[in-house]
């Protein structure tokens, strides 16, 4: 796959950090689109006067997720690893992060979207957990849906594999809002709510709305992190459900 996953760019006289996954139409949060956000946030993290960033995606689709190739057992230690370290520097950076969705947003995809702190969604957004499908779970949802959503609704998600429409989403708060375009909606929220705040005072906000959320997120990504090499990977039915979607053939179960 050719050219940059992520294009990165400042507007808004340098308060506004733009991220966008260039790889559409999959948009696929690889190895390659994780370091390339870990670096951008990293770049852009302390800049004198950014009060905040936006991703977004080029094409009809966010993201299909992570890649399944990268879930097999000899790398997904490192694939999980580099993703929960990415959530986490997203979650501790001292600006808001606001995410604009379209179409498909589902697995890795949607767990990149929950870093935020407000998902804008498009009318045709399609956002879930699909993992269990392909019999895993997913690690960093299992920790980022529950506090914007509630355990039950997260249980919902999580155990069933659904896809929620644009509309069920934000009646669950797990979006803030559904526009025809999101990415202008995010934009419409940045000018009118934080466009005229102080840098240094937003980001005393940001650390103290999010504090105990990000250590208590950091143990728990620690904790399913090793539930899910150390105990589903070690499943028949966890490596049967990766090599049948692969094959794309259906899966067959054992219960082992």
């Amino acid at each position: 796959m050719s050219g940059a996953p992520l294009r990165v760019w400042l507007e808004r006289d340098g308060a506004l950090l733009r991220l966008r996954l260039s790889r559409p139409r999959a948009n696929l949060v690889d190895a390659a689109m994780i370091a390339a956000l870990a670096e951008a946030f990293a770049a852009h993290r302390g800049r004198p006067g950014l009060l905040g960033a936006l991703l977004d995606a080029e094409g009809s689709d966010f993201s299909f997720g992570a890649s399944v190739e990268e879930h097999l057992p000899e790398g997904c230690e490192q694939m999980l690893k580099s993703l929960h370290a990415l959530i986490l520097q997203i979650v501790e950076w001292p600006a808001p992060v606001l995410v604009a969705v379209q179409g498909r947003c589902l697995g890795g995809g949607l767990e990149l979207a929950m870093t935020g702190s407000l998902i804008f969604a498009g009318e045709n957004a399609k956002l879930g957990q699909p993992e269990m499908q392909l019999g895993v779970f997913a690690p960093a949802a299992s920790c980022l849906l529950p506090p914007r959503i509630g355990q039950a609704a997260a249980e919902d998600l999580l155990f069933s594999g659904r896809t929620l429409e644009a509309a069920e989403a934000k009646a669950l708060g797990l979006a803030h809002a559904v526009a025809p375009d999101p990415q202008a909606a995010a934009l419409a929220y940045f000018d009118a709510h934080l466009a005229s705040k102080s840098g240094a005072c937003l980001g005393f906000a940001v650390a103290a709305a999010r504090g105990g959320y990000v250590k208590r997120l950091r143990r728990r990504l620690a904790e399913v992190e090793r539930l899910y090499l150390d105990g589903l990977m070690n499943t028949r039915d966890a490596n049967e459900g990766l090599q049948a979607f692969l094959a794309r053939r259906t899966p067959r179960w054992e219960h082992r």
